[in-house]
């Protein structure tokens, strides 16, 4: 970064440091902080959908439709998320793998199992080996986003169904009594307000999805748990920038970050509850209307 960084060992103190905090394997540290971001600004919506989908399917009048709503929930709820990760992102990636394997090599006649190991020919690798870093990257990125949204899309589905069971029988059956048909019922009634009921359970949903970022690690993503693992611990003198064990001050980085997140989130959380409680016959909503006396 700085024209005197050309030789480390010739370095002492601010000068040193400031070299050291530049160094490529540095800039993909600050990058990783962008990554954990990113995960969350994808993961939430995806998750959102796939927990709305999941709730409007454990509400159907169709019963194998709501025993997959219901299932779907249950299910994931009741894995350990941990077991969760390990598992669906390689069942995920040799699924898609052996459909590929499928199509693309139809004259293959080796096992794809053999012994531990899963052997599909070239051609239906994910990404291709040829492929560039950023393909195997975004690739690892996407299974991520995927296998998270799974998880807290479950969580959510339980969310949204208690909300839309909460909003009062009595909206309903008034739209009802005015001639709307059971879909407008939904779309413009329930919907518009159940998510004041759900917004406390999907508030607890995200600062927990904040927690699991770095389940990344698991996940051979190289997010800030990685890096600072990897930065942090003892360098000799066979590096370009030797230290002692720094994890410490690492980590700390780390706990720094994750607790300005959860603030932020608290306080934008706390405006938009405000916002969608008011006029609500519910108690955040009563509360703002007698504070505005």
């Amino acid at each position: 970064m700085f024209s005197y960084c050309s030789d480390p060992h010739t370095l002492e103190g601010a000068r040193w440091l400031s070299c050291y905090l530049t160094t490529g394997k540095q800039m993909a540290f600050y990058a990783s902080f962008a990554t954990v971001l990113a995960l969350l600004l994808v993961t939430a919506p995806v998750a959102l959908l796939f927990g709305f989908g999941g709730a409007m399917a454990a509400r159907s009048h169709f019963l194998p439709l709501r025993w997959f709503g219901r299932g779907y929930s249950a299910i994931v709820r009741g894995v350990p998320d941990i077991a969760f990760f390990l598992f669906f992102v390689i069942a995920l990636d040799q699924g898609l793998e052996y459909i590929r394997h499928k199509i693309k090599c139809p004259d293959w006649d080796q096992p794809i199992r053999q012994g531990n190991d899963f052997v599909v020919c070239p051609q239906a690798k994910l990404p291709l080996s040829s492929s560039p870093q950023w393909v195997h990257e975004v690739y690892g990125f996407s299974l991520a986003v995927v296998t998270f949204a799974i998880v807290f899309g479950a969580f959510a589905a339980n969310v949204l169904y208690g909300a839309m069971r909460a909003v009062p029988r009595a909206q309903i059956e008034t739209a009802e009594a005015y001639g709307m048909t059971r879909r407008q019922t939904f779309w413009r009634i329930l919907v518009p307000q159940m998510w004041i009921y759900a917004l406390p359970g999907l508030s607890n949903l995200w600062m927990i999805l904040i927690k699991a970022t770095p389940l990344l690690f698991l996940l051979g993503i190289e997010d800030i748990v990685y890096w600072a693992r990897e930065l942090g611990g003892m360098k000799t003198s066979a590096f370009a920038y030797p230290h002692p064990d720094w994890r410490l001050w690492y980590f700390l980085a780390l706990m720094v970050f994750y607790l300005t997140l959860t603030r932020v989130s608290e306080v934008f959380l706390g405006r938009l509850a405000a916002r969608l409680t008011h006029g609500q016959a519910t108690i955040g909503g009563e509360r703002l209307r007698t504070a505005a006396r």
